[in-house]
């Protein structure tokens, strides 16, 4: 048919087409390849539809089989326990076939056995040459490996290389647009990379491959594919673009472009030059009939049309309006501190950075003197001296985090006015008093039966250092001074305070944000959970994720009421 310059015409989107009337439930980890296992009769009615519009190929239902050897849970994994992949494999092109003989179309309908690009994939080298092995007991007509992005060096060429010692022929399709690597809704992925596609689509030719397509994108931006393509390599060139909208797990068919539409579309691709044309997601039986017919008598052509080619220049940067605080500061970039984080010195964390955010939004600091309490980095303390304040003192027990605080502050250049010291918090007693106090310190429950690590005691409670560090407020504090104090949930509320009261202190939320468990955090699960058991310390669950809240609290003294008059 292509040396003769007939269109052949290919099938439509079979995964989509069991979503839409049979009200099957799709599976992520098997796209479409599910029905193989749960549904096969679907499957071959699915077929059958569309063997029966008088297409010229069949694409077989396994576009994810390689994927079926390694799922590991949910309901896919008991679908892929119950039948071997190979055995689903055979299944796929047994079906084909049937629905192309029980059509009439015997010798008149090829049958291709699809796969994605995880073909690429490394992982799954040694589940392609086994599949290799079920092709050349069960052979199709020919091999479509589709949705394929990038050209990856030399693994693409090798997969191809092995699919073509099979014998079956291979044609190769890609998600592509003239700017490059298109998604699925037609946003582009990265910058266009030249002539690299086009160079390698030379190479496909040497190498054998039977044709070239493109697939899975939206019609929009297939024009100019084909007379692009067309200057690089003799290949037979295709396209099937979508039809439709993704939203995440199925397909959504709202504002469908109609079979006499997508046929009009699909002259436009026959003059560009297109000599294998057909539907990818969303293309229906009906919209395939429609190619069949309106395209029986024409030929390819060589129109070359006018491309837009904006999407391909930059924005212009200095145009854009900078979004602002309402302090009339920049915030695009973030002005963020350059801050190096030195081997071993305690990384910020989500707590380190509601309690930075408050610091930059708030701007407070101007002129005041204040202390970082568990320095760290210097996350806090450098954006203090950022602030304007008159001088910032920053403690840690680790004198390398003290060092590392110091040259973050050169970085920034406020090392004038940021002093530190290497101290045990335990043992300190301010030498004087400051404006502000601002302190993120860890807390962690810690099992009695471990082992201490580290310089922390045993802390059943995670409490030692919040607990002492509102001890200290007082002799901190200057006379109207503030303190801000980052707490999570999982510690509890009652005993901070019980505390603050006791010290003639109060506090206030002035913000809050969520702290997912990280490593460390699920490493002391069964602490958290007996001290949220015995306390009010609490955390939240999501969808069998784990998240506390960092609270972020403004401590400041009780002022004793003033006399009543006599």
């Amino acid at each position: 048919m292509i040396a003769e310059d007939r269109c052949v015409v290919l099938d439509g989107g079979v995964a989509t087409e069991l979503q839409r009337h049979r009200s099957l439930v799709e599976d992520d980890d098997l796209w479409g390849t599910w029905a193989l296992y749960r549904a096969p009769r679907a499957v071959l009615e699915v077929h059958r539809t569309y063997a029966a519009t008088g297409c010229h190929v069949i694409s077989t239902d396994t576009w994810s089989i390689l994927s079926a050897p390694e799922i590991g849970s949910g309901s896919a994994s008991r679908l892929v326990e119950a039948q071997h992949w190979m055995d689903i494999a055979r299944t796929g092109v047994r079906l084909a076939r049937q629905a192309v003989d029980e059509a009439g179309r015997t010798g008149e309908c090829a049958v291709a056995f699809a796969i994605a690009e995880e073909a690429n994939s490394p992982e799954r080298r040694e589940t392609l040459e086994l599949l290799t092995q079920v092709l050349a007991d069960d052979p199709p007509d020919l091999i479509l490996m589709e949705t394929m992005t990038l050209i990856r060096e030399p693994r693409t060429f090798e997969t191809i290389e092995l699919l073509l010692e099979t014998g079956l022929p291979v044609w190769l399709s890609f998600r592509r647009c003239r700017h490059g690597v298109c998604g699925v809704q037609g946003q582009h992925w990265g910058p266009p990379e030249g002539d690299l596609f086009g160079r390698a689509a030379r190479r496909f030719e040497e190498m054998g491959v039977g044709a070239l397509l493109i697939n899975c994108l939206p019609v929009e931006h297939v024009p100019g594919m084909i007379s692009w393509l067309r200057d690089f390599t003799k290949l037979p060139l295709g396209v099937y673009p979508n039809l439709g909208d993704y939203g995440g797990r199925e397909w959504r068919f709202d504002d469908l472009i109609g079979p006499a539409e997508y046929a009009t579309l699909a002259r436009g691709w026959r003059d560009e030059g297109a000599q294998i044309i057909g539907g990818c997601c969303g293309v229906t039986p009906e919209h395939v009939l429609a190619l069949v017919t309106d395209l029986a008598e024409t030929k390819p052509g060589r129109r070359r049309p006018l491309i837009d080619e904006r999407p391909l220049v930059e924005p212009d940067r200095a145009a854009a309006e900078l979004w602002r605080d309402d302090r009339g500061r920049s915030l695009y970039p973030l002005p963020f501190p350059d801050l190096a984080v030195e081997e071993g010195v305690f990384v910020p964390t989500t707590g380190s950075y509601l309690v930075w955010k408050s610091l930059f939004t708030s701007g407070v600091g101007e002129g005041l003197s204040c202390i970082d309490v568990g320095c760290g980095c210097g996350i806090l303390a450098v954006q203090l001296a950022l602030n304007g304040a008159e001088r910032v003192h920053a403690i840690d027990i680790d004198r390398n985090a003290v060092a590392n605080t110091l040259a973050n502050a050169f970085r920034n250049g406020v090392s004038d006015r940021v002093t530190g010291e290497a101290v045990n918090f335990f043992h300190w007693e301010p030498r004087e008093r400051f404006d502000l106090v601002v302190a993120s310190l860890y807390q962690m429950p810690v099992d009695p039966y471990e082992e201490p690590t580290g310089h922390r005691p045993l802390d059943y409670w995670g409490r030692n250092l919040i607990d002492h560090f509102i001890r200290l407020v007082p002799s901190m504090l200057a006379p109207g001074g503030t303190a801000f104090l980052m707490q999570l949930s999982i510690i509890g509320q009652a005993q901070t305070e019980a505390l603050l009261a006791e010290y003639g202190l109060a506090a206030r939320v002035v913000d809050y944000s969520f702290f997912p468990f990280e490593p460390v955090f699920d490493a002391n699960r069964t602490q958290i959970e007996r001290v949220e058991q015995l306390s009010d310390a609490y955390h939240i669950e999501v969808a069998d994720e784990d998240v506390m809240v960092a609270y972020l609290l403004e401590i400041t003294r009780i002022e004793p009421a003033a006399p009543r008059p006599a």
